[in-house]
Parts: C-alpha cells; structure tokens; sequence
C-alpha cells in the first residue's frame, strides 16, 4: 500500500476516508495541518481501481491501520480523522489499540446501525438507507462495466464529490459484508479518549443518534459541533471545517 506522510512534527493525525473516496478526500485538511502535524493518509484495501476486486474483513481492515500506525507514527499514539466507513474501521482500530490512539476526530458516522440509532429512524429513513447500501452490495457483487455504473450511479444521486474516475464497484464491499452478516461482530464505538465529532444536518437522516452525541460531548475534552452541510463536511465547508479541528486539537494538545 501506498501511505502517504506529510509534515515533520511529532504529533501526527492518521486521516481514513469512506465511500467513495480515496486519499484525495483529505487534501484541503492536510494543507492546512501540515506545518503542525505529521499528516498521514492512505486508499484503504480495495478502493483504487487498480486494486483487484475483493472483500477485506473488519479483522485485516483494523489490522491494516494498526501496521500504518506502528510505522509511521514514530512510537507515539495518534489523533484519528475519521469520516464514513472510515469511522467504522477507526472506531474498531480505537476499541482494540487504545494504547496507539490519543484523541479520535469522527466526521458524521457516530453509532451508525446500534439499537438506538436504528430506533430513531423514520420508516422512510429506513428504506432509504436499505435502498442505497443494498444496490451498492449488489454493485460489488456484479462487478466490472456494470457494476462500476451502478457505482457511480449512486454516487451521482447522492452528489458524492468525489472524481467519477476514482469511483466503482469495488469500493461496495464493506456494503456487501454488512448486508451478509460479516460486520455484525462490530462493537458500538463508546470513547475513552478525547474526541471531536462533527456531522452535517442537511441530510436526510443521521448517521448517530441523539443519546449518543450527547454521551460524547459530555465527556472531558470532547465536543460535538453541528455544520450547515451534508455528508462531506470537510468538502463543502472546509475553512470552516478546519478552523474546528485546529481549534479543538490546540485544546486538547498533550505537550511531545
């Protein structure tokens, strides 16, 4: 795998994006971090298009940022930029290593799929969630020409930002493994560190619930802060959206 680091500095930020994006979904947030932070990303297993078409399980996901981490993180323990699945898979990562992470930022992905989640949901809300993660499944299990346009497709109608040349099907296998029981065994992702969680409220549905959020900016050094966007919030208000995260890692800031 191709990781990517950038910046010098001691404390270093290990960005993981979700679908459909790659590393380039970061590249506002590391201009801005780079002259303070040792900036870390990387494409996750199965989404560059040169890859071949396969599922990887959340074990060989987690244990894939866990190697990142260990090798670039120059022994000390990271700050998580996390944003859709990449939520999922850093959030799991935290649970199992909490001895590499120091503070966790989560982008709009809060407790998405526990009881209380699932409960607050409309009827509709529902159906539109089932709808969209289960054509991408079936995108991923189809596979070539027809797969890649029912990918892009869905990423159209959803106004996914990300180039339509970095987008196709086999970026759906998380979808697949969910929709098949693989990513049951997934643990709700309660922190014991410092976190930052930022979502955007113009969406149709959200992907936490209230308690939760509530559960997070209780906490010491946590907050939670709401933006005027939708899914990608660092993409539609990135000034903004950065302006947060210096702030509240100036905050939080552990002496190196």
């Amino acid at each position: 795998m191709e990781v990517l680091v950038e910046g010098t500095a001691p404390h270093a930020i290990v960005m993981i994006h979700g679908w459909p994006d790659t590393h380039r979904l970061w590249d506002r947030q590391v201009a801005a971090l780079r002259d303070h932070y040792r900036c870390i990303r990387f494409t996750l297993p199965g989404f560059d298009l040169h890859d071949a078409r396969r599922a990887y399980s959340l074990d060989q996901l987690v244990d894939v940022v866990r190697c990142i981490v260990e090798q670039a993180s120059a022994g000390r323990p990271v700050t998580l930029l996390l944003h859709d699945w990449g939520c999922a898979f850093g959030y799991q990562f935290a649970m199992r290593h909490p001895q590499l992470v120091e503070r966790v930022i989560g982008v709009d992905v809060g407790d998405a799929g526990s009881r209380r989640h699932v409960q607050a949901l409309s009827l509709k809300a529902k159906a539109m969630i089932f709808g969209y993660q289960t054509w991408l499944a079936l995108a991923w299990r189809i596979g070539g020409r027809v797969g890649d346009r029912m990918a892009r497709a869905m990423a159209r109608l959803l106004r996914c930002p990300s180039e339509r040349k970095f987008i196709g099907a086999q970026m759906g296998y998380p979808y697949y493994l969910q929709w098949t029981g693989a990513l049951r065994h997934a643990n709700v992702f309660r922190p014991t560190r410092p976190m930052l969680f930022i979502y955007g409220k113009r969406k149709p549905f959200m992907f936490h619930s209230s308690a939760w959020a509530e559960s997070v900016a209780g906490r010491p050094g946590s907050q939670v802060l709401e933006f005027d966007t939708g899914h990608w919030v660092m993409i539609q208000k990135p000034d903004e959206f950065n302006g947060a995260v210096i702030a509240w890692l100036a905050a939080t800031e552990v002496p190196a």
